[in-house]
């Protein structure tokens, strides 16, 4: 029997690759790859055991996803033995009401999925790149895809709606929420901690993009992110919810064009446009120009005010958890908002919280706090060989 799964998860910019080794019912990561399409020169990244090899993309054509998915497979495999590849997972955005789980990936899905890169035109396109670069180099293998969207099926029909005509409403104009597969891990491992079975959850997947999650029983009952992933809090580059009187006043007074608000909108704003210095927040936490203070406080303010939100959707909260990059690695960002959400019952033990513990709430809480890695490749990973039907990661 062939023993390795392959992952690929498709950012705006980035593409991460991972491999998984399958023994029995088990399974553990063999190692991760990223290709970073800001760098210059190209270059792949690859961890394993804890150590970080490099290998330059120099010569191929950034335009020709195959050519660099073809490249960085023929680096990987003198590291990671690939011969033995039981089945190929990609991470897509968005499967709208078209897709309420994984899918094996065939001429039909293909299509469906094109048909909804109107509704995630960031990252709809490069996951379709990637998986046509995929299925060139692996005719024969059985390739799945697994949706950010989809964990989110489960909100009350309530929590998906916008205010807006009903004729838009069923043209598929409605709250999705996103970063589900993240959100699917987290639920996971709550499932293994003291937390009861039905805990009302709140979890901060922090980023670059960057939304939170209502969990109820680690069933989705609402998100910050709506209709696309612009939406709820600020991000990098992201500017969040945003008052759309604002677009009418671009669009209209001011003349910017469609593309223009588009560029603001997606990489001009958030984290980087508050600050006018950076939209990386380590950065700005490094930083004692006002500008970058002012920046961090308003992300802090906005995922506060955000959890309260949807404490009132679950009708409380029993934990908070942070996931991601900054999640995980950004002690003063998860006292900033905590310190918000004080008057929930929330108290951080600083010492925990300063070295990154998995559980950051004081005895002294009433809602428990974590820190959980986030790891959506394993979760890809999982739904891929759930749909081959032979074994099930644990």
């Amino acid at each position: 029997m062939t023993d390795t799964i392959l992952t690929f998860n498709a950012g705006s910019s980035t593409v991460k690759l991972g491999t998984h080794a399958i023994a029995g019912n088990r399974s553990r990561p063999l190692a991760r790859a990223v290709i970073d399409f800001r760098d210059d020169p190209l270059e792949v990244r690859l961890t394993r055991d804890g150590q970080l090899l490099t290998h330059p993309l120099a010569g191929v054509d950034i335009g020709d996803m195959t050519a660099i998915l073809g490249t960085a497979r023929d680096w990987i495999g003198t590291q990671v033995d690939l011969s033995a590849l039981a089945v190929i997972g990609h991470r897509v955005v968005h499967g709208g009401d078209l897709f309420a789980g994984p899918a094996i990936i065939d001429d039909t899905t293909l299509a469906q999925m094109e048909s909804l890169s109107r509704l995630a035109p960031l990252h709809q396109p490069q996951s379709l790149r990637l998986i046509r670069a995929a299925r060139a180099l692996y005719p024969d293998l059985t390739q799945t895809t697994s949706f950010d969207t989809a964990f989110h099926a489960t909100h009350d029909p309530l929590a998906r709606r916008l205010a807006i005509p009903r004729a838009l409403h069923d043209q598929g104009i409605r709250r999705y929420g996103f970063h589900g597969l993240s959100y699917r891990h987290i639920a996971d491992a709550l499932s293994r901690t003291d937390l009861p079975a039905d805990a009302r959850v709140v979890a901060a997947h922090l980023g670059s993009g960057a939304s939170l999650c209502a969990m109820q029983g680690g069933i989705s009952r609402d998100s910050s992110m709506g209709f696309s992933t612009l939406d709820g809090i600020p991000m990098a580059t992201r500017c969040g919810a945003l008052d759309p009187g604002v677009l009418l006043h671009l669009l209209g007074p001011m003349g910017w064009t469609l593309d223009r608000v588009e560029r603001m909108l997606y990489h001009e704003s958030g984290l980087l446009g508050v600050s006018g210095i950076d939209a990386d927040s380590r950065e700005l936490l490094d930083s004692d120009r006002p500008e970058a203070a002012e920046a961090i406080g308003l992300f802090c303010l906005r995922i506060a005010g955000e959890a309260a939100r949807l404490a009132t959707t679950m009708g409380g909260i029993d934990a908070l958890v942070f996931t991601a990059g900054i999640g995980e690695h950004q002690p003063r960002i998860r006292a900033m908002v905590a310190e918000r959400l004080a008057w929930l019952g929330l108290v951080l033990d600083h010492a925990a919280n300063a070295v990154n513990a998995a559980r950051i709430s004081s005895t002294a809480s009433r809602i428990a706090a974590f820190v959980i890695p986030a790891d959506e490749e394993r979760i890809i990973a999982e739904e891929a060989l759930g749909l081959l039907g032979s074994h099930t990661i644990l």
